[in-house]
């Protein structure tokens, strides 16, 4: 029986055929979007990720994300250091700056200022130079993406010219020499981004009384870096995140004062509804147009436990396969737009809640065929 049920589906080509465009569409809007929503929340803490050496952050209690920087006192790094749970702890420098290009246009940079002594919290890729090379003089280092694009300058026969070891630039107004091309994460504001030492930024950044913006953490091995947060908070009075923490905490001040989650939800709920639409009047209308063989079906003995479950057979084989081709488009198109600036991530839960999502939606497609099918008379077949 349930056999006929499938050769039932295939054999109506066109609604056959209708049925698993519409799911498609719907578990490709539902999964594209949501990639594409998950690509632009990594970016907003994508400057956390980077710097993976610590575990922990050390900032102002009044800073609500990323790049709400506010100055510390030097001080915090010293009294940070004599806790007897942090192995170990170094200054970072964040702020933005103007950098003043070749054709004399500024353009607006983050200035990142790591360890001197250590160099922690630096780049996570170098594709040129050495990250010792940044205790050169006035060395800086400038991520790939900002010196081919915002940091290039226009040749002499109109060609663009990306930025290159060797070149020099002017970053408020002081020469800064291109030390290092390195590799990192997209930022959400896509800017360029320039490494430095920590004692360069604040010869670079503009003049203020507190130059310390984070400090990186590591805790002794075995320990629980929560527990250390919280002594660092008691100790210190500042606050104390976990790597994970910050990036939480990053992500909720954007979905709270910014309109990214309504307006990704928008879409992804209309594209749940479209697919519940198209795929529930679609699957009404072909069991509608069976409603003989189903009776034929109970005139022959079948009770409604086994016509409901050809239904619902019926149901998730066309959800099953357009799930299926639609999150195939929507890792295809994220493949293909992965070297461009549009930001894409389909991590493997968003999988299943694609595949939930489908498999609602041909529930309550299959439900009121369901009904029409336990309410179908046999005398349906005898009847001209």
């Amino acid at each position: 029986m349930y056999l006929v049920a499938l050769k039932m589906l295939i054999g109506d080509k066109l609604k056959y055929i209708g049925l698993v465009v519409g799911l498609s569409f719907a578990s490709f809007i539902i999964s594209q979007q949501g990639g594409i929503f998950l690509g632009i929340m990594k970016r907003t803490y994508s400057f956390i990720t980077d710097a993976s050496q610590a575990n922990i952050w050390v900032m102002d209690p009044t800073v609500q994300f990323v790049d709400d920087v506010k100055g510390m006192k030097e001080t915090v790094l010293y009294r940070i250091r004599s806790i007897d749970q942090v192995d170990w702890a170094v200054p970072m420098y964040k702020g933005l700056i103007p950098a003043r290009l070749h054709n004399g246009i500024y353009q607006t940079c983050i200035l990142v200022g790591i360890d001197d002594a250590t160099l922690i919290g630096g780049p996570p890729k170098m594709l040129e130079g050495n990250i010792s090379d940044l205790r050169f003089p006035d060395a800086v280092f400038v991520n790939k993406v900002g010196a081919e694009t915002k940091l290039a300058f226009t040749g002499p026969n109109g060609e663009t010219i990306p930025l290159r070891v060797g070149d020099v630039m002017e970053l408020n107004d002081r020469r800064a020499y291109v030390a290092g091309i390195c590799d990192t994460s997209r930022t959400f504001q896509s800017q360029p981004v320039v490494y430095t030492t920590f004692k360069n930024a604040t010869i670079y950044s503009p003049l203020v009384r507190d130059d310390l913006s984070f400090v990186l953490v590591k805790s002794k091995p075995g320990l629980d870096p929560e527990k250390v947060c919280e002594i660092i908070r008691t100790t210190t009075g500042y606050a104390a995140y976990t790597t994970w923490g910050f990036q939480k905490l990053t992500m909720i001040y954007y979905a709270k004062y910014t309109g990214i989650v309504v307006n990704f939800a928008f879409a992804i709920i209309l594209g749940f509804i479209i697919g519940m639409a198209i795929a529930g009047q679609t699957f009404f209308n072909f069991t509608v147009d069976n409603l003989p063989y189903f009776g034929t079906f109970k005139a022959m003995g079948a009770d409604n436990a086994l016509l409901v479950r050809m239904v619902i057979l019926q149901s998730l084989l066309v959800g099953a396969i357009g799930w299926g081709i639609g999150i195939g488009v929507a890792a295809l198109f994220g493949w293909s737009m992965r070297f461009t600036e549009l930001s894409f991530s389909l991590p493997w839960w968003l999988y299943l809640l694609s595949a939930f999502a489908l498999l609602f939606i041909c529930f309550v497609a299959a439900l009121f065929s369901v009904v029409k099918v336990m309410r179908v008379d046999p005398a349906i077949v005898f009847k001209s």
